[in-house]
């Protein structure tokens, strides 16, 4: 199981871990830390050295109710940051966290090597077109609704055959753009209540029969602090413990704020 990264082939049979960089005010857990070029190279530094094999760089917060930022602002955040990031660390795989196709377009030029799509190209019709003539691996994420709406959208006939069908629809139009590399993300938070969110980890080995790689991002989310009446600042220990359950159940990439503990969950899984 293996994705082609800028000539890279990245092996999946062991899993992989995805830092998180935030470069947006008002994420979640991390908005307005990285917010100049030394905190960004720092702690991009500290992630490659923990282990990432993967950097995901974000510019436009996907959070629960989270505001609209115009497609020239996204682009204005995260290009400079994914030129600087391509001088510093001329090998470093960087992922785009974008629903906008010319977001994707323009980072891919710029050096990046694959697309997080939180929509699966519903937000951007142009999406999978352009994924497929960049010829990069793509990310792709169930979600119903917008950032702004989804929590508007948790209705479902059965859960995981929705999200089973979503992606088989999905898959066949990210087919028919010849996209070749397609990593599948549940979408934990995304138009999901906290009990659906659970229930979707408890089966999420269902999704082993779409035969693709799985990302599994639940970093520090509300499903964890809001269950345990915490914080996102909190919210590590249960990061590391539902982390280890999808890991059980399948999951090829740990999409993390914390990369070290990401990799020693991997670590004792792969001993077990």
């Amino acid at each position: 199981m293996t994705i082609n990264c800028k000539g890279n082939l990245i092996d999946l049979t062991t899993p992989k871990v995805m830092g998180i960089l935030n470069v947006t005010p008002d994420s979640f857990y991390d908005g307005g830390r990285f917010n100049n070029e030394a905190s960004i190279l720092n702690q991009v530094e500290y992630m490659l050295t923990e282990g990432a094999t993967f950097i995901d760089v974000g510019a436009y917060s996907s959070r629960p109710g989270a505001d609209h930022v115009s497609e020239a602002e996204e682009l204005s955040r995260i290009i400079p940051i994914v030129e600087v990031l391509i001088k510093q660390f001329p090998e470093i795989i960087l992922s785009i966290d974008t629903f906008r196709s010319e977001v994707a377009k323009h980072c891919i030029e710029a050096g990046a090597a694959m697309i997080n799509d939180i929509s699966a190209g519903h937000l951007d019709e142009k999406m999978m077109e352009t994924v497929g003539n960049l010829q990069v691996p793509y990310v792709m994420m169930h979600m119903k609704g917008t950032p702004k709406t989804m929590q508007q959208h948790t209705d479902y006939n059965d859960l995981l055959k929705d999200i089973i069908y979503y992606f088989s629809e999905r898959i066949a139009e990210a087919r028919r753009h010849k996209i070749i590399d397609v990593i599948i993300d549940p979408g934990f938070g995304f138009a999901k209540t906290i009990k659906q969110n659970y229930e979707l980890l408890s089966h999420l080995d269902l999704l082993k029969m779409i035969e693709k790689p799985m990302l599994v991002g639940v970093s520090r989310k509300s499903m964890i602090y809001k269950l345990l009446d915490s914080t996102p600042e909190h919210a590590l220990n249960g990061t590391s413990s539902l982390n280890t359950v999808a890991l059980l159940k399948g999951a090829k990439i740990l999409r993390v704020h914390d990369v070290k503990e990401a990799m020693e969950c991997i670590t004792l899984i792969n001993q077990l």
